[in-house]
């Protein structure tokens, strides 16, 4: 996802200089599974050129997957099952994965405007690519199937915003509607960002406080904060991927408010950029089905531990 464009203003924490980097992961034990804490690691920060892109930001149409880059899980859309007797028995989890693979083919239809409460914005993108063409929308599909399978085998009902069934979108209103329909006791919407080489890590993207038209984030503000901790600190100790270096101070957490899908949530929501795809070495994990896994089990374990919590 890039920042350029009406949907992604650049966010204020965004710096020009490099520095050290201390972040520190400490335990959170809650269910078994670990939560977030203080990260730990060294590295450098470099804030120049952030790149993240969310819902609606244009980006370069993404070319065709290359056939090592995709996988059959990626391809194809994975059955549906009944939720398993489990610890998340009656909870309902709604996983949003970004942009559409046929987004490409309906450019008129995505661009239109649509209303977010505080401004008026493209209904979606494309959204980017690794350089070897393996789309953002494959990608995002593909761990939403995995997350699918591990959710329902918690016990958990768990629907999807798109699955390859429809042309294009939905529309980021529409795609925070489904969650609200639904009840959602989580929402996850499933990224990769558009950044530049060096720039490497996952971030979480968080609600901020926003009454405005229709939006009124006030309510989920707190819970999505909890989630979005959970999510990010069981990503790091099952992916092993480093907090963003550059954007989120080292955290892993970015608050937007500028964002659709999250300003018409009622129900707890954050987003995740799990990496840069245009950076080499994170796209050398995007593309990895083995890393996708992990990604999706991260991510899973963070609701887990939210939902239980």
């Amino acid at each position: 996802m890039s920042y350029t464009g009406p949907d992604f203003d650049p966010p204020p924490e965004r710096r020009s200089r490099r520095g050290p980097l201390t972040v520190a992961l400490a335990a959170l034990v809650c269910g078994g599974l670990l939560g977030w804490g203080v990260y730990a690691a060294t590295g450098g920060t470099d804030d120049k050129g952030a790149g993240a892109k969310a819902e609606g930001s244009p980006s370069a149409a993404p070319r065709t997957p290359s056939p090592a880059a995709s996988s059959p899980a990626a391809r194809t859309p994975s059955a549906s099952a009944p939720a398993a007797a489990g610890p998340l028995k009656g909870k309902v989890v709604v996983i949003d994965p970004g942009h559409n693979p046929t987004n490409v083919e309906h450019t008129a239809e995505i661009n239109r405007q649509v209303d977010v409460g505080t401004h008026r914005k493209e209904c979606d993108t494309t959204g980017t690519s690794t350089d070897d063409g393996y789309a953002e929308a494959e990608f995002t599909l593909d761990v939403a199937h995995r997350m699918r399978a591990l959710l329902q085998r918690q016990g958990a009902t768990v629907k999807l915003t798109q699955d390859r069934d429809r042309p294009f979108g939905p529309c980021v209103d529409e795609r925070a509607r489904i969650g609200n329909a639904a009840k959602a006791d989580a929402v996850v919407s499933i990224h990769a960002d558009g950044s530049g080489a060096g720039n490497r890590g996952f971030h979480v993207i968080l609600p901020g406080p926003v009454n405005a038209g229709e939006a009124d984030t006030r309510a989920i503000v707190g819970p999505s904060r909890a989630l979005g901790e959970r999510i990010a600190g069981n990503f790091v100790r099952v992916t092993g991927t480093a907090p963003s270096n550059y954007i989120g101070g080292g955290t892993g957490l970015v608050t937007r408010k500028d964002l659709g899908g999250l300003n018409l949530s009622t129900v707890p929501k954050v987003f995740i950029e799990c990496g840069n795809m245009r950076d080499s070495k994170d796209a050398a994990l995007l593309t990895s089905g083995a890393w996708r896994q992990k990604a999706a089990q991260g991510i899973s374990e963070g609701i887990v531990s939210f939902l239980r919590g």
